[in-house]
């Protein structure tokens, strides 16, 4: 089953933007990069050649003299790769994070104008030590992610008139007609458990068992801790350690990341690079502390402070406990102290470029979610439970900060209402942010 990706029109603008620029594609193993390169070089070039240098090491030895577009070209047609046609060949790059010689040669091949390139790879920010010199200039960098909420919808065969019908109620705040809401909810918990990983998608739709689903997360997991296996080199024991901590920290109550909760006396700086390591490799993300609700966010925020969200919701629900997948499925969406929503949450905004902070001041008041949101701030309180309307620190907020905030939104599983300033929304609309 072929899946609709939003990122495909960004490939088309990119080709159509005429910048002459390279696309470099980054993202996690297994979010789809490849597949969709393959795709689109194939729609709209004549000539599409692919170089995996992971699969096929001996590509590197093209990049292993001199660096000049010509050399590059005639080694890589001496290795049995081409056609290369001017004007009509695109030159896909993948893995390109184990050819550190060849991200560095974009420049040139850039400059020397005969063809398009597109870089894809899964830990770019890993081995940035090995590349000599960065094409600065000459590479337009794009993230993909796993299918979002409404990439998976569409897999689901929902139709883009029902779709806009919801965006319609989310944009005018008007209660969703109760069959709707109902089956977008049955969807939602559906996602919570599947996830966006392509893979895992596709077996879903087509085969609908879960325990394949499971086996295939399974997989990919092993193959992210066989990467910090065999990347992360000095940092692997410790990037392991918060790798396998990341579900049981956001299972707490205010689901900080907390590095004594791993090894008694942690440090910051004992820890600090293998967490980065993990975020680089786009295993995970960073939610970080600030303790001011005034604009820019970013001059308030506390690194040392943190919440680590896994990358997708599917992982981190088969990371916990064996029958979670019952009772998500059965309606059971506050278990773990919500985890798995709030994850949802913090996934879905980062599909939609927005940095991820939560408030906290002196333990005393916190809210989930803050973010820019038309030079206001906005606030979003996550409640996975049926007492969605109880939220203190949301309330002390809109009383002492009201100047300073935008929406005040509070997403629950229940339907859309609004209540004075606060607009209460169901998770899944979280897609319209």
């Amino acid at each position: 089953m072929e899946l609709k990706r939003k990122v495909f029109d960004r490939l088309v603008e990119w080709k159509n933007s005429g910048t002459g620029k390279a696309l470099l594609l980054k993202g996690a193993r297994q979010v789809g990069k490849t597949t969709i390169v393959r795709k689109f070089g194939k729609q709209f070039y004549p000539h599409f050649i692919e170089i995996n240098f992971e699969q096929t090491p001996i590509a590197k030895q093209a990049f292993a003299g001199n660096l000049d577009a010509k050399s590059i070209i005639i080694n890589l047609s001496a290795m049995g790769y081409g056609p290369f046609e001017k004007g009509k060949t695109l030159i896909f790059f993948d893995e390109i994070q184990s050819c550190p010689h060849a991200r560095t040669a974009i420049k040139f091949l850039v400059e020397e104008g005969s063809f398009d390139y597109i870089e894809s790879g899964s830990l770019l920010g890993i081995n940035y030590g090995e590349v000599s010199s960065f094409p600065v200039g000459y590479e337009q960098q794009l993230d993909m992610y796993p299918l979002d909420f409404e990439e998976f919808l569409w897999a689901s065969g929902v139709s883009t008139d029902v779709i806009d019908q919801l965006k319609y109620a989310y944009e005018k705040i008007q209660r969703i007609p109760d069959f709707l809401h109902e089956q977008m909810m049955l969807h939602f918990r559906k996602y919570l458990i599947v996830g966006g990983m392509p893979e895992v998608v596709n077996c879903f739709i087509l085969d609908g068992d879960i325990n394949k689903v499971k086996q295939i997360q399974t997989n990919i997991l092993g193959g992210y801790r066989n990467d910090i296996a065999k990347y992360a080199g000095k940092d692997k024991i410790l990037a392991k350690k918060v790798f396998d901590s990341i579900p049981e920290q956001l299972c707490k109550k205010d689901k900080r990341f907390v590095l004594a909760d791993i090894e008694k006396g942690a440090s910051q700086r004992k820890y600090n690079d293998a967490t980065f390591w993990l975020v680089d490799a786009g295993i995970c993300y960073f939610s970080y502390n600030v303790n001011s609700l005034e604009l820019p966010l970013s001059f308030s925020e506390k690194r040392n402070l943190y919440k680590l969200f896994m990358l997708d919701t599917g992982l981190l629900c088969n990371l916990s406990l064996p029958s979670i997948q019952f009772e998500v499925l059965n309606g059971s969406i506050g278990i773990n102290e919500g985890a798995l929503t709030e994850n949802f949450v913090a996934s879905e905004m980062i599909k939609r470029e927005k940095s991820l902070y939560y408030f906290d001041k002196k333990s005393k008041q916190e809210l989930d979610f803050i973010f820019t949101d038309q030079n206001k701030t906005s606030i979003i309180e996550v409640k996975s439970g049926k007492e969605y309307k109880r939220h203190a620190s949301l309330n002390t907020a809109i009383a002492n900060h009201g100047n300073l905030i935008g929406r005040a939104m509070v997403l629950s599983q229940f339907n859309i209402e609004q209540e004075n300033s606060i607009i209460y929304y169901p998770l899944y609309m979280t897609m319209f942010l």
